[in-house]
């Protein structure tokens, strides 16, 4: 097994200026990819529905058919079963890639509008490409996990690296984690990932996200390809502090990637559901809620419940524990008992020890 690196990452990155990390609310990341269907005109808009819906970031898939494999129809480059089904891979990427040329429209309008916009790339002349961008930060796909090359040209720019972690193992997690860190990276994000379109829910094992955290010392995160956001937001409770998900301006126009994408709305559910999430974990803490101040008088307590003249023995007919809070608490009702009223007491009146003398009958 190769050795990891026990210097832990940063435990908060910064990407464009927002920070990432435990300490601050999901960064949800918008998964453009093929979902343009080959309109430039189309992942503009898609790229204005991010921004609307909430999400911090949009991202590009960056590739070309010939940078990806080559045109070959034998059996190696066949897909057979999936949502891709009968297509070379060749053929599936052409209709799928996000041409070069676009890119630079795709990033200024990005930024005109104000959402953060970064990419995955494929090969290194993509990384090239998204450099004289200014590219703020990289993606590493699963498929490319194992692509050390890759991985190390990524790592030298000094740049925020988001690597996806589906089909890996932990010997491969802890060769690309190695790779990174002795190409200078410092700021990693891993993302725990089911590569399969559409994951099962039930192959979601989202227990790994915190194993992550704590092996390999690193932000942990989610890039969801489940139907729904559902598995996304329970992530967040279990510390997913990035959330990647596919989105598509509508299933009903179909694409390479439609049909495990969120449509705006469910962008949207998404962004603000995460939030919620978050906000809910708090810290461990038993002390006393300052929401909850105002609704201790509500709680049960102990009240004297028929009219009693002074000297009377009590016994439990005298008393229940019955809401509010205004008498003694609950665990007393045994110690009253027995005890002999001070004073004449009315019904209604919460039990007090300065009503009651200490002498319990026989």
């Amino acid at each position: 097994m190769t050795k990891i690196i026990t210097q832990a990452f940063a435990t908060e990155i910064t990407i464009d200026g927002t920070k990432i990390g435990p300490a601050h609310r999901p960064y949800v990341i918008a998964e453009l990819s093929a979902n343009h269907n080959g309109s430039l005109e189309r992942a503009l808009v898609t790229i204005e529905m991010a921004k609307a819906m909430g999400a911090d970031a949009i991202k590009l898939q960056t590739y070309s058919a010939d940078t990806m494999t080559i045109d070959c129809d034998n059996e190696h480059f066949q897909i057979q079963g999936g949502l891709w089904d009968g297509y070379n891979l060749y053929k599936l990427y052409q209709w799928a890639q996000t041409p070069f040329e676009w890119h630079k429209a795709m990033f200024d309008h990005a930024r005109k509008i104000g959402i953060t916009v970064f990419s995955t790339p494929f090969d290194e002349t993509a990384v090239d490409l998204l450099e004289s961008l200014d590219c703020p930060a990289y993606k590493i796909a699963s498929f490319e996990a194992t692509d050390l090359p890759l991985i190390e040209k990524v790592a030298k720019t000094g740049k925020p690296l988001i690597i996806s972690t589906g089909m890996a193992d932990e010997d491969e997690i802890n060769d690309l984690v190695n790779t990174a860190k002795n190409a200078g990276c410092t700021d990693l994000v891993l993302l725990h990932c089911i590569s399969s379109y559409p994951a099962p829910v039930e192959q979601s094992n989202l227990h790994t996200i915190d194993h992550i955290a704590k092996r390999w010392q690193v932000i942990p995160g989610l890039s969801d390809h489940t139907l729904g956001t559902s598995v996304a937001i329970t992530a967040v409770a279990l510390g997913a502090c990035v959330i990647e998900k596919h989105v598509t301006l509508s299933r009903e126009d179909k694409g390479p990637d439609s049909e495990f994408s969120l449509e705006p709305d469910e962008l949207k559910q998404l962004v603000e559901q995460s939030k919620l999430a978050w906000q809910s974990l708090g810290t461990a803490s038993f002390e006393r809620k300052p929401a909850e101040i105002a609704n201790l008088k509500f709680r049960r307590s102990l009240f004297f419940v028929k009219d009693i003249a002074q000297g009377t023995v009590i016994t439990d007919d005298h008393v229940r524990r019955i809401r509010p809070g205004s008498g003694l608490a609950p665990k007393f009702f045994n110690d009253v008992i027995g005890t002999t009223a001070a004073c004449d007491i009315s019904r209604g009146t919460p039990v007090s020890w300065e009503l009651l003398d200490e002498f319990k009958g026989e």
